[in-house]
């Protein structure tokens, strides 16, 4: 028996929320995360969308599920395709979905990692 994700029902406890970030209120988190049927693209039973947004709502980086994704931009799509993924400002790539807990640190440390880039945290 595989052992349950204890960290799982936290995540789904985040869907529909938004979060200001930052003391302007100009940054803001938005969480959509569902069960869903278990399925190739989606082993984990989860449709989920982590983003982080900045001025006039622009989306400054993701993670997601909705989509497939090459897992290499070599000539021929080596390397297959994976639908967990990450979005920067110009970038989509493969992200390791390996439970809630880590869905959620990762997401956290480039929301921290782009505020600071952008000034807002020290």
């Amino acid at each position: 028996m595989e052992a349950r994700d204890r960290t799982l029902d936290t995540l789904l406890d985040l869907d529909g929320q938004v979060f200001i970030v930052d003391e302007a209120g100009e940054y803001w988190v938005k969480f959509r995360v569902r069960r869903i049927a278990v399925s190739p693209e989606r082993p984990h039973g989860l449709d989920y969308s982590l983003t982080l947004h900045g001025k006039n709502n622009e989306r400054l980086i993701g993670f997601d599920n909705a989509h497939g994704v090459r897992q290499s931009a070599r000539p021929g799509g080596a390397g297959g395709v994976e639908y967990d993924h990450k979005h920067g400002l110009q970038s989509v790539r493969p992200y390791r979905y390996r439970d809630a807990a880590a869905l959620l640190a990762d997401f956290w440390t480039e929301v921290d990692q782009v505020l600071r880039e952008r000034g807002v945290l020290k």
